[in-house]
């Protein structure tokens, strides 16, 4: 590796730039490619083998298993890294704009272990969210290991997120669309160049090792009416309200989880896993069929082709909003992509099964309205129109949808921002206390201070707690970080160097601490440049509510400003 950076850095920069986006795109499609093939092999080999048995032993056997993965995973993610739970995007959308595109290289293998677990064992997430956080993540260590420094990872990390999606769903245009949508959150950004190449060499790999075919398998829709396109705003409108209600309800549940401190953090994730196999086996052992667990979609291509009645299609909606609302909420590891196309085709089916009788829908008419029910669904939840369009379209390789989908699309952006300010991403984010600021390059030094010092803060710090020698020995060896933070009591007391801490174990004393200065989220950077200079150790606190949640030091404002001189002259 260090060979091949010396290589890079000899080459004009044109040159170097397109190679790196190409290294990004080929580490994020391989990632993914892999993260889908360990779930899938997962998944055959338990869910879907016990299928073939006895009932007995389907519900012991997938009991074992769910228990067993939700555990397993659980434990890998309260041991190692609990920020890599949930779907990743908006994980990899803080890192974005706050920490410059530096994703841990612990974050992407947590993920990525801990997302074949739930996923593949059985829980109602989807794949799509890890595959952007580990693709973006292991495209950002890759720019590290090459010579790109912390400061300029944006663009890999964007890249290597594209060429994860792609790879994930084979749609590298929704991929496209949905980075400039959700993660870079402009569609002129000077990245889009690297964006595309890195979501095209994505699909390449998908091409190359899995196969070309759609994710879904439809009928080709030759025959839709007018009749159906009646009911086009009807099944949009409820399938949006669906993922409206999955989207407050997940939220609801994952902030009372917070309120689950005689439940060990262990133990959180199983009781998502086992909401899904109490309800997974009701639905099999009625109808044999497995939507509930895992992706779902062997029953959701079913719905699709009209081969389920709408009994069964209503209980698979049910069923599914509640395994994926508890799933998620309770800490489990994966997506909402997947379950989100799921409910809305189901939503839309029931629709066209309530609608056949009224105006003789044909077969084409009820595929017609899933598939709108999909996209509508999808984009209620994470508002990014586009992309939810062009993802139901590439996955079913069907132009005549477009103009369906559009009108879909139409009324659940309507209903969506009635019931809902932000999407579902920046919710989640809010709920962990983070605010995003995106920081566009100023044109004067005073246009800089000027902006919140949230904009630079690291709200993930370490503090120490107690003077107890143990604490203070495994926090340094855990950390890389030369200050911390001291808090005694639940009161922030002071700030002490690494050097006074590894001085002070080795004399058996207290270590010393130095006073620290404390700033508000809503300070100017200038402000807070001030009381930079002013401390001790060049660090301040930043407080909300009297309680300290991040900190801001010389180097934070140092690397900011170097990343910001690099992306105004790009």
């Amino acid at each position: 590796m260090v060979a091949l950076a010396r290589q890079l850095q000899r080459l004009p920069e044109s040159t170097r730039s397109i190679l790196l986006t190409a290294i990004y795109g080929l580490v994020g499609g391989l990632a993914a490619v892999g993260f889908e093939i360990g779930i899938n092999l997962i998944y055959a080999n338990t869910f879907v083998r016990l299928s073939a048995y006895s009932p007995a032993t389907f519900v012991i056997g997938s009991f074992v298993i769910v228990v067993g993965c939700s555990v397993a995973g659980a434990w890998l993610l309260t041991r190692f890294c609990r920020e890599a739970a949930g779907s990743g995007i908006p994980q990899l959308k803080f890192a974005f704009w706050q920490d410059f595109g530096h994703v841990p290289i612990k974050t992407v293998w947590v993920k990525f272990l801990a997302g074949l677990l739930h996923v593949g064992g059985g829980m109602s997430l989807g794949r799509e969210g890890p595959s952007i956080h580990i693709a973006g993540g292991a495209a950002s260590q890759v720019a590290g290991a090459l010579g790109v420094p912390k400061q300029r990872r944006r663009q890999p990390a964007a890249a290597g997120a594209a060429a994860g999606l792609a790879a994930a769903f084979n749609t590298p245009l929704a991929a496209i669309t949905f980075v400039l949508e959700e993660i870079v959150q402009n569609l002129n950004s000077p990245l889009v160049g690297s964006i595309i190449l890195a979501s095209v060499i994505g699909a390449f790999m998908v091409h190359a090792i899995i196969g070309s075919h759609p994710a879904f398998v439809l009928p080709q829709i030759e025959h839709s009416t007018w009749r159906a396109y009646v009911f086009v705003p009807i099944a949009s409108a409820f399938a949006a309200l669906v993922g409206i209600g999955f989207g407050k309800a997940t939220l609801w549940l994952k902030r009372t989880a917070r309120g689950w401190t005689k439940l060990p953090a262990l133990f959180h994730p199983l009781i998502g896993g086992l909401t899904v196999w109490a309800l997974g086996v009701a639905v099999f052992l009625w109808s044999g069929r497995l939507g509930v667990f895992g992706l779902g979609y062997d029953d959701l291509t079913a719905v699709l082709n009209g081969q389920l009645i709408w009994q069964l299609v209503l209980a698979l909606l049910v069923a599914k909003w509640i395994a994926t609302t508890v799933c998620y909420g309770s800490g489990g590891c994966g997506g909402i992509f997947a379950p989100c196309l799921f409910l809305g085709a189901t939503a839309g089916a029931v629709i066209a099964s309530g609608a056949a009788p009224l105006l003789t829908l044909g077969l084409d008419d009820r595929t017609l309205l899933a598939v709108v029910g999909m996209s509508a669904c999808l984009s209620a939840v994470v508002r990014a129109p586009f992309t939810s369009i062009l993802i139901v379209f590439e996955m079913t390789h069907q132009f005549e949808l477009v103009p369906a989908l559009m009108l879909g699309a139409l009324v659940s952006e309507a209903i969506s921002r009635l019931f809902s300010q932000h999407n579902f991403y920046d919710d989640v984010l809010t709920q962990d206390g983070i605010v995003l600021v995106h920081v566009i390059p100023p044109r004067d030094l005073r246009s800089w201070q000027a902006y919140p010092v949230s904009a630079i803060a690291n709200f993930r710090p370490v503090f120490l707690t107690s003077y107890d020698p143990a604490h203070l020995q495994a926090t340094l060896d855990a950390s890389q970080f030369q200050r911390f933070p001291f808090i005694e009591n639940g009161t922030l007391i002071g700030a002490v160097t690494r050097l006074e801490v590894a001085e002070a174990l080795g004399v058996g004393r207290p270590p010393l601490l130095e006073t620290i200065v404390t700033c508000r989220r809503a300070q100017t950077i200038g402000e807070v440049a001030r009381l930079l200079i002013e401390s001790p150790l060049g660090l301040a606190v930043v407080v909300a509510e009297e309680k300290p949640v991040g900190i801001v030091t010389l180097h934070d404002l140092l690397r900011a400003q170097e990343s910001l001189a690099g992306r105004s002259e790009q």
